[in-house]
């Protein structure tokens, strides 16, 4: 049964996260951006390189790197962004993403978004699935865990409203990926844009059981095209 998202919660974390950010210095404000835009086919003239760490077109095989085919093209490209500010944590990305002009980044995030994304070969017990939808859909008001679906969607494939364009589809996303992911949020290493701010509230509700229910519950969602 779907449920209702609980977004004046988020709303207003994120109005309280936002202004103690707003005193860090340089941040992107990705609230209300223009709507993504990219030519795809230039997007895969480019994306050769991605195939080593990403998998082809975008179905990552390793569980560590991010499964890009299918997802929203307003996250890529905010995602790129970031790396190419150099202001994420170092990692290959950081490289790769220095020599890319605005136009490469589009067009690389036109490419992914259209691809076809393969089933997550990892199987994930059914507690932990079961403890995780319940987090992701409800969250624990008890221990101050707000829902996820507020800004991921119901049925995580994303929210259907383009003020939330930038927040990625997550369903049928690697755990292992994940669970990475949110630690980073939690521990501070991601504070590089408004939503790494939202992200930081919430993750730093989340012990590492929580961050493995919901990592495994999302990862045995079949992705969606788009």
């Amino acid at each position: 049964m779907t449920r209702a998202i609980r977004r004046p919660f988020v709303s207003a974390l994120a109005a309280a996260l936002l202004c103690s950010a707003a005193q860090a210095g340089d941040w992107i404000d990705q609230r209300g951006e223009a709507p993504v835009r990219g030519d795809a086919a230039a997007g895969a003239a480019k994306a050769a390189v991605c195939v080593a760490c990403h998998g082809p077109n975008g179905n990552a095989v390793i569980p560590a790197f991010p499964r890009l085919a299918g997802q929203r093209a307003d996250y890529l490209y905010g995602e790129l962004r970031k790396y190419k500010r150099g202001t994420r944590p170092e990692s290959p990305m950081t490289a790769q993403a220095a020599p890319l002009g605005d136009a490469d980044m589009r067009n690389l995030a036109a490419y992914f978004a259209a691809q076809a994304p393969t089933p997550s070969p990892a199987a994930t017990p059914a507690a932990a699935s079961g403890r995780g939808e319940a987090l992701y859909r409800d969250g624990d008001p008890a221990r101050g865990i707000p829902p996820c679906q507020g800004c991921h969607g119901v049925d995580a494939a994303g929210v259907p409203d383009a003020r939330f364009a930038a927040w990625p589809a997550l369903r049928g996303q690697h755990a292992d990926y994940l669970v990475a992911r949110l630690r980073s949020f939690r521990d501070g290493h991601l504070a590089d844009s408004s939503n790494d701010f939202v992200m930081r509230g919430v993750a730093a509700t989340l012990d590492d059981a929580s961050i493995a229910a919901i990592a495994g519950y999302l990862a045995s969602l079949p992705p969606q095209a788009r």
